[in-house]
């Protein structure tokens, strides 16, 4: 489940305590917790409804000037159903604080070495951490293609390899492309400290 930038930061404002969505079937549920770029969006109730169930007062509520505006937004289609959706910031995204985390012992960032190097082990392309880490610190701000097409990839095959990345704290997403988080130039100099493997 998605949300622009500006929703979101409606979300975090406290001004949008709701979301609809037009879905084949529902792509969240109560309770699901989706880490967004403002912090942890929190999932209330999740409830099928009906256009003619959508007021005024629910479109307000969801960041819309009115309800015709929220219903235009919807995705169209006779195999989809409306939700209702509860939302509401539940708190600070964890890898915020990790990504700036570099107190870091040397057991602690042998370990972060390990799981990369883990990580590539089990690739079937061979090793690729170190490589993605070096291309968004010598490219920061650069779009996902331009990097994707530097390693040789594809733009969506690439974008996944830097959320595995930024799910550890090493990187971390801006308006476009990418920049290491302080722990990932960390990280990123151990790994070349240690040599390729």
């Amino acid at each position: 489940m998605l949300f622009t930038r500006d929703m979101l930061a409606k979300i975090a404002a406290g001004r949008v305590d709701l979301a609809f969505r037009s879905w084949r079937r529902p792509g969240v549920r109560c309770g699901t917790r989706l880490r967004t770029e403002a912090g942890v969006v929190e999932i209330g109730e999740v409830t099928a409804v009906t256009e003619a169930e959508v007021s005024e007062r629910d479109a307000l509520r969801a960041g819309f000037a009115d309800r015709a505006a929220l219903l235009a937004d919807l995705r169209p289609g006779d195999d989809r159903r409306l939700y209702r959706i509860g939302v509401r910031l539940g708190g600070e995204d964890p890898r915020v604080r990790l990504r700036e985390d570099t107190d870091l012992s040397a057991q602690e960032l042998e370990e972060i070495v390990a799981a990369l190097r883990g990580i590539d082990a089990r690739s079937r392309r061979g090793p690729w951490t170190r490589n993605v880490l070096e291309l968004v610190r010598d490219h920061p701000g650069e779009r996902a293609a331009e990097l994707a097409a530097l390693a040789g990839r594809e733009t969506v095959r690439f974008k996944a390899d830097v959320r595995v990345l930024r799910e550890r704290g090493l990187t971390e997403s801006l308006a476009v492309g990418y920049r290491l988080s302080p722990r990932g130039r960390l990280v990123l100099e151990a790994l070349r400290k240690g040599g390729a493997e």
